[in-house]
């Protein structure tokens, strides 16, 4: 059987004085694709739509991996002080691949701030700073311990009850912007006892979406959070298989 091939966003960096410009990403997600049986392959901040859509003709998935804030101001929000802004060329092109794979119904997965682009991208938006948007929320965002964790309450039916199961569950917290209104066509899969949003998946019978706030592909993640990717590529895998019947 063919393994599915994976298409991730990296970061990036602008050059600054004598250091040139560079991407990277954390070997964490490349590595939980190869290890649930996909190719991970890492995609540069291209600048051509039509370039995209050559990438992805050769792709079965996408994954949208976290990073810095997206900049409110490209939704019609005011720019608040505690946002700490992606590089505008990983920005632009992490939102027109975001087009793209809407448009087209790939499988996709988001992560952190990739799963807050699904959902701006799809008509919902975001809360620009917890603390003020829900003063009486749990602390999301730890800058003295990077391994903070805080429960997670799921939701029957959904992806993240069939990942997860029953019993009590913990998930690492580094966030300070959320999803606040959910996108058309999506639902709540998995919420912070406070309310906030920390996994949504699609509704939609001819799209496979998810998206996680918090980050499976961690060293502070747990030994389930693999079951995360895995399903993910269950998803693609149906879609390939949907594809091949059309044609």
């Amino acid at each position: 059987m063919t393994k599915p091939v994976i298409g991730m966003n990296a970061d990036f960096r602008s050059a600054k004085g004598d250091t040139p410009a560079y991407s990277c990403v954390a070997a964490g997600y490349y590595d939980a694709i190869i290890n649930v049986g996909g190719i991970p392959v890492i995609l540069p901040p291209y600048e051509c739509a039509e370039d995209i859509e050559n990438v992805l003709d050769r792709l079965d998935g996408v994954m949208l991996v976290g990073g810095a804030d997206l900049d409110p101001r490209r939704d019609g929000w005011m720019l608040h002080p505690t946002v700490n802004l992606q590089d505008p060329r990983r920005e632009s092109f992490d939102r027109c691949l975001m087009r793209l794979v809407s448009e087209r119904r790939m499988p996709m997965l988001g992560i952190g701030a990739g799963m807050q682009l699904l959902n701006i991208s799809q008509g919902g938006n975001l809360m620009l700073h917890i603390p003020d948007d829900r003063p009486t929320a749990l602390p999301h965002k730890d800058p003295l311990d990077p391994a903070h964790r805080h429960t997670l309450e799921l939701v029957p039916g959904t992806i993240m009850e069939r990942v997860y199961g029953d019993g009590e569950l913990r998930v690492n917290s580094m966030h300070h912007m959320a999803v606040d209104e959910v996108a058309p066509g999506f639902k709540v899969s998995a919420i912070c006892p406070d309310g906030i949003v920390e996994a949504i998946e699609s509704t939609m019978s001819d799209w496979f979406a998810m998206g996680t706030q918090f980050h499976p592909e961690a060293r502070t993640a747990s030994a389930l959070d693999i079951r995360i990717f895995e399903e993910f590529l269950l998803g693609v895998t149906e879609f390939q298989g949907a594809v091949r019947l059309v044609a």
